[in-house]
């Protein structure tokens, strides 16, 4: 009987058996980079809104306070979008023709109010308190960046889950005390993990629980 397969056929098969696996792995590395990849998460990049808000002005210029516009981030697990009214108490005075800020006076005058584009959107699935960590001692830079410096406001976190949990597994560095969770230009201290580890106890930290998946998948 003649031979049924020439001779390349083993170096095909060969081939084969090692080509195969290798591109699978490169295909997953390379999905696993994209997924990881500021052009999908989008970190650093401003996002589009319509009304040009600038936290560079608002926050680091005028001193106003996060607390002012976000007026729930410390009683609730949303942070809060401010109502038209806010922005009208000083822009019913200030700048009150600026052509920029015709969607604000629009909304204003019809009651509809401002479809703001969310910065940092969660997935559903997904369970996260502001109140929480506010209270146990998050400042609002560690998740959200220099915002005071931003003149529109961009992710500085990719805010995937391996974040979160570096967090979770050693809250003792990236700790503060709860009257500097809004201080921008708060500094921690040289001994930050030993300081770290007093807040904890000081703030009540049950640090148990908090590699649990049911902490934030509800």
């Amino acid at each position: 009987m003649g031979q049924l397969f020439k001779e390349r056929a083993n170096a095909i098969a060969k081939a084969t058996l090692i080509g195969v696996p290798l591109l699978a792995l490169a295909a997953a590395a390379t999905l696993f980079g994209f997924a990881r990849s500021d052009f999908w998460t989008h970190v650093d990049s401003p996002v589009e809104q319509p009304v040009p808000f600038s936290h560079q002005h608002h926050v680091g210029g005028l001193g106003i306070d996060c607390r002012y516009c976000h007026t729930s981030v410390e009683q609730s697990s949303f942070a809060g979008i401010p109502p038209t009214e806010t922005c009208m108490t000083c822009h019913s005075q200030v700048w009150k023709d600026a052509p920029v800020l015709q969607p604000v006076r629009e909304s204003w005058q019809t009651g509809r109010p401002i479809k703001w584009t969310r910065v940092h959107d969660l997935p559903d699935y997904v369970y996260f308190n502001h109140s929480i960590h506010v209270k146990k001692g998050v400042g609002c830079a560690t998740c959200h960046g220099p915002v005071n410096e931003m003149p529109l406001t961009w992710k500085t976190q990719d805010l995937q889950m391996r974040w979160c949990l570096d967090c979770h597994r050693a809250p003792e560095k990236f700790l503060r005390p709860t009257n500097k969770i809004v201080d921008m230009d708060y500094r921690p201290p040289a001994d930050q993990l030993a300081f770290g580890r007093q807040l904890i106890r000081q703030n009540n930290v049950h640090t148990a629980g908090l590699e649990d998946c049911y902490t934030c998948h509800r």
